[in-house]
């Protein structure tokens, strides 16, 4: 189809801010992004659609214009939500690189203009999908009830036979055809979901094609085409988003199938994925109700407030709920392993997968049903994810047997897959704190956890936990010490060093901090920190000659190790 036709179609909500001489492009497919750089994912003539909201400057616009020419897509269609407008310096960005520029009115979802160019593109291709692409459409108008991925998989398996799957990144069953029979077993899915992440990180072209207990499966990602040719390291985003998104699974061997048919498959993820996006944008609300509460705690608000808070939370992630809950907090971080230099934050990926670890393995995957992470409320920021999760208030158990969240059983169904999807590239660590029951304990809950997360972040292995019950004693009492006392204690020992780094940008605070967390090793601490061992050797030396202690006695360790955490 051509862009011309696009814009013909008044119902799509397409305006044209540039490349009126370029509307005879043909368009070949269509994704969604708000990534920086999406390019990995394109592999030319899509209708890429955009929220805006990698642009935060005039300056972002010109990147993201270049690398949309050079992927060769067909144009670009800008929301205009986040702003009210499309800036102006990207309708000139995309000029300049000759990129055709739509502007989407705010009535128009994506969803409705990913339907309508996967319809019409796939029917152009064949005609074995085009009924179950129209089909869908139709079943989708009634709202998100009469949609979902079980109606795309129940036509797949009716109109091409096929048994499908969609799963996450951690093999959870999302949905499957009625047509598939039972459902898969968990150590299937698992086994798919694993081969399936470390495919996508090595870069190998999907469909990625797996072999489990004599039977072939076809393993496609929701959301996401990889280009043709040699594959390459992946970006720090692309490493990222690779443990997020979902999966489509189907019981055949795709090697030998036309590219017609690939085709096809391939508009079916997309179809998919504007359910995934539904269900991500009504984790919003939670995730903004973690942020404000976990924000209050950070900030040493007064528990009144802070239980406020909880009080407007607790109904929303526990409907129905008559009585207080109790609280827990689950900190994750996902550190990636440098790579020429690459960063990637990790707070995002990381909020993704402790929102889909948490979710209750008991809970089915009706579309129809409450998602189970409905309980749970995510908030990040930085490379750190923290989870606040709420807990049924229950009679405290006379045998003294745990409430909640345990550590040890919590990695049990999810550490292959994401071992696989992390290798050698990152690691996962998560810590878990004890049951709290008011909002005065929130405040030693969330340092609980972090510890607790130290503690994993220790261990060997690329997906580790630890709970409360694993921490020293000092880490429940550090709270509950007076302001006042605090203020003394660390400006005793860290202020000589923040001076001296203010004045110096020695860095002697940041390399006490990872002195401490590598144990005192210097290879792993000189390692971890970039600096030749003699370097590190020298900043130690000036920490001790600065503050008169001795980084070779555990008590003078022990004093900056809990003068950090109460800074």
């Amino acid at each position: 189809m051509r862009l011309r036709a696009l814009l013909d179609t008044d119902a799509l909500g397409l305006s044209l801010l540039g490349g009126e001489d370029e509307l005879d492009r043909t368009v070949r497919g269509v994704m969604t992004t708000d990534l920086r750089d999406p390019s990995r994912y394109l592999s030319g003539g899509e209708l890429v659609l955009t929220g805006l909201a990698w642009h935060r400057e005039p300056a972002d616009s010109e990147p993201f214009a270049r690398l949309m020419a050079a992927a060769g897509v067909a144009a670009v269609a800008a929301g205009t939500a986040e702003f009210g407008y499309v800036p102006e310096d990207f309708v000139e960005a995309c000029a300049r690189h000759r990129v055709p520029l739509f502007s989407v009115a705010q009535s128009v979802a994506f969803g409705t203009i990913t339907e309508h160019v996967v319809r019409q593109v796939s029917g152009e291709r064949a005609g074995d999908l085009a009924a179950v692409v129209d089909r869908h459409r139709r079943l989708m108008t009634s709202g998100p009830a009469g949609g979902g991925p079980d109606v795309v998989l129940d036509l797949l398996g009716s109109d091409l036979d096929l048994r499908a799957w969609v799963l996450s990144p951690t093999g959870r069953a999302i949905a499957g055809s009625s047509a598939a029979g039972p459902a898969l077993p968990a150590e299937i899915r698992t086994r798919l979901a694993a081969e399936h992440l470390a495919a996508l990180r090595t870069g190998r072209r999907s469909p990625h094609r797996v072999t489990v207990e004599g039977v072939t499966y076809s393993l496609f990602p929701i959301g996401s085409a990889q280009k043709d040719g040699p594959a390459a390291a992946p970006s720090p985003d692309a490493r990222a988003s690779v443990l997020a998104d979902w999966l489509l699974a189907v019981e055949a061997d795709a090697g030998d199938w036309p590219e017609e048919r690939l085709d096809l498959l391939q508009g079916v993820t997309q179809l998919i994925s504007v359910e995934r996006e539904r269900r991500d944008a009504a984790r919003t609300v939670r995730r903004r109700l973690a942020q404000e509460v976990l924000e209050l705690v950070q900030a040493g608000a007064a528990p009144a407030e802070i239980a406020a808070r909880l009080r407007v939370a607790a109904p929303v992630l526990l409907p129905g709920l008559g009585a207080a809950p109790h609280w827990q907090v689950v900190v994750a971080r996902v550190e990636w392993a440098d790579q020429q230099g690459e960063k990637a934050e990790g707070g995002a990926v990381a909020q993704s997968l402790l929102e889909e670890i948490l979710i209750a393995p008991e809970a089915g995957a009706r579309p129809d049903a409450a998602e189970p992470s409905d309980r749970i409320a995510v908030a990040h920021s930085g490379d750190e994810a923290i989870a606040l999760v709420p807990l049924p208030a229950v009679a405290a158990e006379h045998d003294g047997s745990e409430q909640g969240l345990l550590a040890d059983t919590l990695l049990t169904a999810v550490r292959e897959p994401l071992a696989a999807g992390l290798a050698d590239q990152g690691r996962l660590s998560i810590g878990v704190s004890a049951a709290v029951h008011s909002a005065e304990g929130l405040r030693g809950a969330l340092e609980e956890a972090r510890h607790a997360r130290r503690v994993a972040a220790a261990r060997t292995g690329v997906v580790c936990a630890a709970g409360h019950q694993e921490l020293a004693s000092h880490v429940l009492l550090l709270p509950f010490v007076p302001d006042d006392v605090r203020r003394a204690f660390t400006a005793r020992l860290l202020d000589p060093l923040r001076d001296y780094d203010h004045k110096h940008r020695a860095e002697l605070i940041a390399t006490l901090e990872a002195f401490l967390d590598c144990d005192g090793s210097w290879t792993r601490c000189a390692s971890r920190l970039h600096l030749h061992v003699n370097t590190l050797r020298y900043r130690v030396g000036r920490i001790e000659q600065l503050t008169g202690r001795d980084l070779s006695r555990l008590e003078d360790k022990l004093d900056f190790f809990l003068a950090l955490r109460m800074s």
